[in-house]
């Protein structure tokens, strides 16, 4: 069970397990691990976002597909970390499929998003997960999505540390 209680991966511990940098980047930290089966990820919603100069020009809305992107980089840091013989910086996870997207309420610059995603069933590489984002405590966007972990023969496991 000691496996199990790990609580929170920073920043840079994110930039070990996926390959996603500035600007799509879309978290900073992921909290309330429990490995294979669920996590949450925090992404800090800036003003000074680059999509905000056209997501809209003097009404600034987080686009919802990259709360979606969110939800796939918070899953795909859940997977690297929860495979046992999978080294951090080694892999890499796909998306497959997004299906039943769902937003609720626009996402503004200032607010915090927490990107709850809960593994669904894995088989083998596969991995299917549902992912709710909230700001504060109501829910503004859902999904469900799959994703499939493959060896990534372009980085090595010293890439972003």
């Amino acid at each position: 069970m000691a496996e199990q209680e790990m609580t929170s991966i920073d920043v840079n511990g994110i930039m070990k397990r996926i390959p996603h940098r500035y600007p799509f980047l879309m978290i900073e930290k992921v909290i309330d691990i429990v490995r294979g089966e669920s996590c949450t990820g925090v992404k800090n919603v800036s003003v000074n976002e680059p999509f905000f100069q056209g997501h809209f020009p003097g009404h600034p809305i987080m686009p919802g597909v990259l709360i979606v992107e969110a939800m796939a980089q918070t899953a795909a840091t859940l997977v690297v970390d929860s495979i046992k013989g999978v080294d951090a910086g080694t892999h890499v996870v796909y998306f497959m499929s997004v299906e039943d997207a769902r937003f609720r309420k626009p996402v503004l610059p200032g607010d915090q998003l927490h990107i709850k995603v809960k593994k669904e069933r894995n088989r083998g590489t596969v991995w299917k997960f549902r992912g709710e984002a909230f700001v504060d405590d109501g829910l503004v966007a859902e999904a469900t999505f799959t994703a499939m972990l493959v060896p990534d023969e372009g980085r090595t496991a010293s890439h972003g540390a």
